[in-house]
């Protein structure tokens, strides 16, 4: 049997993907919308994730859309778990599912499988943020050196998340992460995918987007918004909520640690990062179909191409 079609929607920050997804809806296709945004999935933290707003949701309904609170994590493993469990569900209801987001390790888990790691210990986890308390990560990351070199090699002495994971994963499997990640995946995606991704012809002209999206963000309350969500759940700086772009600066502000100046100066690096890891990602994709995101009629071409997708199935 030939597998069921799916389409990716991709893209670094402010390339105007949601807008074309929405597109695709307002136009009458037979889709339906999934997220693939690690940040959208946190409940209450909405401007700085530039979630869209209770209306457009209501007109075009995304899954995996404030699904955890801010004080839990959601893995890469859980992602594509849930993903393919709706994308199946999809498919049964007649429709075809796109996958629209930025999170490129989604993407790429969701297509090329996932690694058989041990799952999360909270125990242990514990126990390795305590040492971590009385002695510091750089002594976790050295720790991690003996463990697993080639893991350790490319984690800077501060990287909380990764060394603490890498641990974990050492102690429970008993064998280095490294040696994990290099053996064959399940990649079993009973999909035929049409990877699209929207890309700036000019750079310069998607950082003044970001710069201004940043600029927008702070007009619109995103101060005020992580004011509420450290009065209303028990969060701390390294938890995957926080460590968001945007609301890892805001925390230092409110802190302050960072000046008004340096919140937006920080916050629209930290954006220009994440937006130059997203196209390093793009690159090493095979089989995309490229658009320039920076086109007027960037929505109407994105249809037209999932348009042509549809006439193929």
């Amino acid at each position: 049997m030939t597998n069921p079609p799916a389409i990716f929607l991709m893209g670094p920050t402010a390339s105007g993907k949601t807008a074309c997804a929405i597109k695709l809806l307002e136009a009458g296709l037979p889709v339906e919308l999934i997220s693939v945004d690690s940040a959208l999935v946190f409940r209450d933290m909405n401007i700085g994730t530039a979630k869209p707003d209770a209306e457009t949701l209501a007109r075009a309904p995304h899954h995996l859309i404030d699904i955890i609170s801010p004080e839990d994590a959601y893995s890469t493993a859980q992602f594509r778990d849930d993903a393919l469990r709706l994308m199946a569900e999809i498919t049964a209801r007649g429709k075809i599912p796109v996958l629209v987001g930025g999170t490129m390790l989604y993407f790429n888990t969701l297509q090329h499988g996932i690694h058989d790691l041990p799952q999360a210990d909270p125990a242990l986890r514990a126990k390795l943020e305590a040492d971590a308390a009385a002695h510091g990560w750089p002594a976790l990351h050295e720790r991690l050196a003996v463990l697993d070199p080639a893991t350790a090699a490319r984690l800077k002495p501060n990287d909380a998340q990764r060394i603490g994971r890498a641990l974990e994963v050492c102690l429970l499997a008993g064998r280095p992460m490294s040696k994990l990640l290099a053996e064959p995946r399940n990649n079993d995606v009973p999909f035929a995918i049409t990877k699209i991704a929207l890309v700036p012809s000019d750079r310069a002209v998607l950082h003044q987007r970001i710069a201004q999206r940043f600029d927008q963000m702070l007009k619109d309350g995103l101060l005020n918004e992580v004011r509420s969500l450290r009065a209303r759940y028990a969060l701390h700086p390294d938890m995957t909520s926080m460590r968001c772009v945007g609301y890892r600066q805001a925390w230092e502000y409110l802190d302050g640690l960072i000046s008004a100046s340096e919140l937006r100066e920080k916050g629209i690096a930290a954006t220009r990062q994440l937006a130059k890891r997203q196209l390093t990602w793009l690159r090493g994709m095979d089989d995309l179909v490229e658009i320039d995101c920076l086109r007027d009629d960037l929505a109407e071409t994105v249809l037209a191409e999932v348009g042509k997708k549809l006439l193929r199935t």
